[in-house]
């Protein structure tokens, strides 16, 4: 299963980032993301409210269960080791974190997980890559911008990297030009304001505009 969600977000090249999201609005947040053409999810756990965590980790497993082989789904903001057990018992087939920790990403492979740390400098990503991560999410990328990745993917071309961090439908394009495997989109989609006001159309719409952007450069 690994390699197929390796191949997946190869192929799909878009994750949805759902951030600060309550776990009872996540399945109206995927539905509306899965009707718009995004098929991998992220939720993730807020590090500042751990009495939260079972409850993301419920809710990723709801989704699991729901979309099963239409939507690969996953857990974000994975600090510490006890998170990816968690999220591989709910049902969660991808790790991502924002930072480099070797102990996570090798239990993430311990438990035939999909790693996805995150790393922002060339020995950051490497440091990341030595220790067995599949894709390495460049964090945040808007404000290096294109050129920062292009540059860094000079000597690193073998090592796949995730554009995440302000990256929407205008410049998503940019960036996968550049050389990036894929982006990670969280306020641009799932956004709390729409969220809140159950506008899950404009979800929907953000959504279709993202993977239509992608689909163009693909093309």
């Amino acid at each position: 299963m690994r390699e197929e969600v390796i191949e997946r977000v190869s192929r799909e090249k878009i994750i949805a980032i759902v951030r600060g999201v309550g776990s009872e609005q996540c399945m109206n947040v995927a539905n509306a993301l899965y009707g718009g053409g995004v098929r991998l999810m992220e939720i993730t756990y807020d590090q500042s409210r751990p009495e939260s965590w079972a409850a993301t980790a419920e809710a990723i497993g709801d989704i699991a269960r729901a979309f099963e082989g239409r939507m690969l789904v996953g857990a974000g903001t994975v600090t510490e080791t006890a998170l990816v057990d968690l999220t591989r018992d709910a049902g969660g087939l991808f790790i991502i974190s924002p930072d480099t920790n070797t102990d996570v990403i090798k239990r993430t492979r311990e438990l035939g997980l999909v790693s996805m740390p995150g790393a922002l400098t060339p020995s950051e990503i490497m440091t990341a890559h030595r220790a067995g991560a599949d894709f390495v999410k460049l964090f945040p990328a808007a404000d290096m911008g294109p050129g920062y990745l292009k540059a860094v993917r000079a000597p690193l071309n073998h090592i796949k990297l995730m554009a995440v961090g302000g990256i929407n439908e205008k410049n998503a394009g940019d960036f996968l030009a550049a050389g990036a495997a894929g982006v990670g989109v969280g306020g641009n989609l799932a956004n709390r304001a729409w969220i809140e006001a159950g506008e899950f159309g404009k979800i929907t719409a953000a959504a279709s505009a993202l993977v239509s952007a992608v689909a163009a450069f693909k093309k």
